[in-house]
């Protein structure tokens, strides 16, 4: 098939993976009294944890020689090692270096987990970070947005 780039629609491909992670939500900035009262059972001192979906959305055009957006063989593998090699069963606050002095609320942990992603993905490919803390509870995190003047 001859087909241009140019020619070829936008897509956007999808990998979802599933990992278990405990975590506290505590500001050390702010005293015990107010981080009770502003995050409740999540600032349980002994922890607790989800189950955590988390999607990586890719948008691109296909390439005309494989039709792929992106080997999704090849984004398993980047999910793997950069993202569930290093969260997986473990505690966000003590365990994951990237997550170190940053309060692991799920808004938090969609921009750090995208921060690990982008670059060794291809310039522009990652459109998006859907990370569901529970079914009823998700954040999607699109990058970092251009200043404006």
């Amino acid at each position: 098939m001859n087909v241009s780039t140019s020619q070829l629609p936008t897509i956007l491909i999808t990998r979802k993976v599933h990992f278990n992670a405990a975590h506290r939500l505590h500001n050390p900035a702010m005293s015990d009294a107010w981080n009770r009262e502003t995050f409740g059972k999540c600032n349980n001192p002994n922890w607790h944890g989800h189950n955590y979906v988390l999607e990586v959305v890719l948008k691109g055009r296909p390439d005309p020689a494989t039709g792929y957006v992106y080997d999704l063989g090849r984004l398993k593998s980047i999910l793997k090692s950069r993202i569930l090699d290093r969260v997986d069963h473990k505690n966000l606050n003590l365990d994951v270096p990237f997550m170190s002095a940053i309060i692991p609320t799920t808004e938090n942990f969609a921009v750090a987990i995208w921060n690990e992603l982008h670059s060794s993905l291809p310039s522009g490919l990652l459109h998006c970070v859907r990370l569901f803390e529970t079914e009823r509870n998700w954040v999607e995190f699109f990058g970092p947005q251009p200043q404006t003047t």
